[in-house]
């Protein structure tokens, strides 16, 4: 280890030597593993992980089939079989979620818009989605938002044109997710994306004192050097 401009160099070879001498609980890193696989709905991972490592989920793997079949039809842009499915899995989800139900009523608004069903997509405004608007100014700026879609006539030059990207699905999909795992007792985040967050942030903090191998890229995380 050398010292210059008030830094510390760390060679790879003793970051590595530091490192191994962390002692890190396999049983905690399987936990890791499989809180990721089941909140993400990797049923047949979790299942062939809990063979190898000996560890069970703490929920039943065929609700993660019933949670994935419901998120991948949000995907799809199925809003309807998606709300049926969570009513038929637990309908209270949905009863104690009003802003959930906007939102997903929200996206099936979006699909019809999609499609070009234009008028059945003023109908539903009308019908399903203002009566709640009226109630909350936030769900009313959010269904103006949506409707401003029907200003240009070609959707992608709107400035609310995201609204039909994929990522807004993805985002509707996890917003439910979220809601059927709490609804089980289920941490509705998996905490392996809050640990790489923290390794970002530690490795940031470390960059103002030394100049040391760093992992930049998590896919492999392999050591680089500063």
């Amino acid at each position: 280890m050398t010292t210059s401009n008030n830094k510390q160099t760390i060679s790879k070879d003793e970051w590595s030597e530091r490192l191994s001498k962390v002692q890190v609980n396999k049983h905690d890193l399987n936990k890791l593993v499989m809180n990721y696989l089941v909140i993400e709905g990797y049923k047949d991972a979790a299942e062939k992980f809990s063979q190898e490592c000996g560890l069970s989920p703490n929920i039943d793997l065929a609700s993660i089939e019933d949670r994935m079949n419901i998120r991948n039809a949000v995907h799809t842009g199925d809003i309807g079989e998606a709300i049926e499915r969570v009513n038929d899995l637990d309908p209270e989800i949905l009863d104690t979620n009003p802003r959930l139900f906007f939102h997903l009523q929200q996206q099936r608004l979006i699909e019809l818009i999609r499609k070009g069903n234009i008028d059945e997509a003023l109908e539903f405004a009308q019908e399903e989605l203002a009566p709640r608007g009226e109630e909350n100014p936030e769900m009313l700026q959010e269904l103006e938002q949506t409707m401003a879609l029907l200003a240009f006539e070609d959707l992608g030059k709107s400035p609310v044109g995201e609204l039909l990207d994929h990522t807004h699905r993805q985002k509707t999909a996890s917003e439910l997710n979220a809601a059927i795992l709490t609804s089980q007792s289920q941490d509705k985040d998996p905490k392996l994306p809050g640990l790489l967050k923290m390794l970002v942030w530690a490795q940031n903090q470390l960059d103002e004192k030394a100049n040391y191998p760093r992992i930049n890229n998590f896919m492999t995380a392999e050591f680089e050097d500063s």
